[in-house]
């Protein structure tokens, strides 16, 4: 539970104390008279459409000795265990250390100790500090000496330098260009004498700019570091033309592992209230309907770099000038982003080949498995008609026996005997045991027949079997293992 009582909360508690009755809370004091019941300092409940509170013994004992009851109670309750606690801290600085590397994560955590304990565990402390208890390569760290818990943690130095992220390396911009980037003297060239703010987003094979004259040459030395750095790193740099809205945009692009990341400076802009000229005065006056605009956007000499708007990194990298730093300060930590959002576009890369990779493993096993089943299901075929002519045959020549027997030794009638010898050659014919049995030969493997039994897209990739139904495709024989 929270003790404190903030300035407002104390000023509700005193006018629900003073008031002879219920108090009717305003709503926009609903949130305090919350905070002082969740502290046990009032009661409120619903009158009608809104709040009242009445305070509580709490409350009233808070009013007068400036302390929460239970505070109190909390501490005394702290100050009677605090010989006991005492007694459990460690006598010296080695048991501390020992303590230290036997809990987990080598931190032990005191809540709230009393001045007895915390005067013990003080001078275990200090014990260890001062008489060479603290392993080499280590050292103790303390917190909460006066207040609140004390936490105590055995830190390895060299694990924790290593852990330490490494240093932005700083790129330095020069302040004068001798021998500029050959994309800055195009763009300086682009800019000619003009004294108007600079726009160079528009052109093509120059540094997209957005600035006020003043702080060109600045946007030029700042642009001139940044693209030197980047090639210094093996990062190549371009410019690019892309098609937006049926328009042609064009961008200066840092390309890192294959992955090109746009880059535009501009100068950020400051509202301020419009000033009407005479011309928009006048055109006021003609027409009372006309609107006027209510702010201008001015150039406040604020430098920044990041990725164009309406790119898919809009919102990935973008650096300025601040009250405490400057631009030229946070270009390391600009192509440290860029080098990082590089590295996860990669992996990402890599994830969609090896899933790209899985998924057309399955697509070639899906498809040897419904070769096989269409193979298999063409041969039970065959086998079936070939028991079914046997049988017929079997059948036509036992009718023809039992129509002879019939006769019973007595000549067959002519007609008849005809019949009976075309039925016995039809039953030859029927019968395939009266040739050599083989395999019969596959069926073609038709795209339509492999879709059904495979339940696959059988234009996703290419298609592995050759006109005979073959397989053709030696390196993803693999299909067979997953199938």
């Amino acid at each position: 539970m929270k003790y404190a009582v903030s300035a407002p909360q104390a000023e509700l508690l005193r006018e629900i104390a003073a008031a002879s009755e219920a108090m009717r809370i305003p709503p926009a004091r609903s949130q305090t008279a919350w905070a002082l019941e969740q502290r046990g300092l009032v009661k409120r409940t619903w009158r009608g459409s809104g709040q009242v509170a009445v305070v509580t013994a709490d409350g009233r004992y808070f009013l007068k000795h400036g302390r929460h009851p239970q505070q109190l109670r909390a501490e005394k309750e702290r100050l009677e265990g605090d010989s006991a606690q005492a007694a459990l801290a460690p006598a010296g600085g080695a048991e501390l250390v020992s303590r230290l590397k036997s809990a987990s994560g080598r931190k032990i955590t005191v809540a709230d100790p009393g001045p007895k304990t915390r005067g013990r565990w003080r001078a275990a402390y200090y014990d260890a500090l001062h008489h060479g208890h603290v392993p080499d390569g280590h050292k103790v760290r303390w917190n909460g000496r006066q207040r609140g818990e004390c936490v105590f943690i055995l830190v390895d130095e060299e694990a924790e330098k290593a852990a330490q992220p490494p240093p932005v390396p700083t790129v330095d911009v020069p302040e004068v260009l001798d021998r500029p980037h050959p994309l800055v003297v195009a763009t300086r060239k682009a800019l000619g004498r003009s004294q108007s703010p600079v726009d160079t987003r528009g052109r093509a094979e120059v540094i997209p700019l957005r600035v006020s004259r003043p702080l060109a040459d600045r946007a030029l030395r700042v642009a001139h570091a940044l693209l030197t750095e980047a090639e210094s790193r093996s990062h190549s740099v371009e410019t690019q033309t892309d098609l937006q809205d049926c328009e042609a945009v064009h961008t200066l692009a840092i390309t890192i592992r294959g992955h090109a990341f746009p880059l535009v400076l501009t100068e950020r802009t400051t509202k301020v209230p419009h000033e009407p000229t005479p011309q928009e005065l006048r055109q006021q006056e003609r027409n009372p309907w006309t609107r006027l605009p209510k702010y201008d956007e001015e150039f406040n000499g604020r430098l920044a770099i990041g990725a164009p708007a309406k790119s898919r990194y809009q919102h990935s990298y973008s650096y300025s000038d601040g009250a405490r730093w400057t631009l030229e300060s946070r270009l390391g930590l600009l192509l440290q982003d860029l080098e990082r959002l590089a590295a996860e576009a990669e992996r990402r890369d890599q994830e969609q080949e090896r899933l790209e990779a899985e998924r057309q493993l399955r697509w070639y096993a899906a498809l040897a498995q419904a070769r096989q089943q269409q193979i298999e299901q063409h041969r039970s075929k065959t086998l079936i008609e070939q028991v079914g002519a046997w049988q017929q045959a079997a059948g036509i020549r036992a009718f023809c026996q039992a129509a002879r027997v019939r006769a019973d030794g007595t000549p067959v009638p002519a007609e008849e005997a005809a019949w009976l010898e075309w039925a016995e050659k039809y039953a030859a014919q029927l019968d395939p045991l009266q040739h050599q049995l083989h395999t019969p030969p596959d069926p073609p493997a038709k795209r339509e027949v492999l879709r059904e039994l495979s339940k696959v897209d059988t234009y996703a990739y290419r298609w592995p079997f050759d006109a005979d139904g073959r397989w053709t495709l030696v390196e993803d024989e693999p299909a067979d293992e997953l199938a």
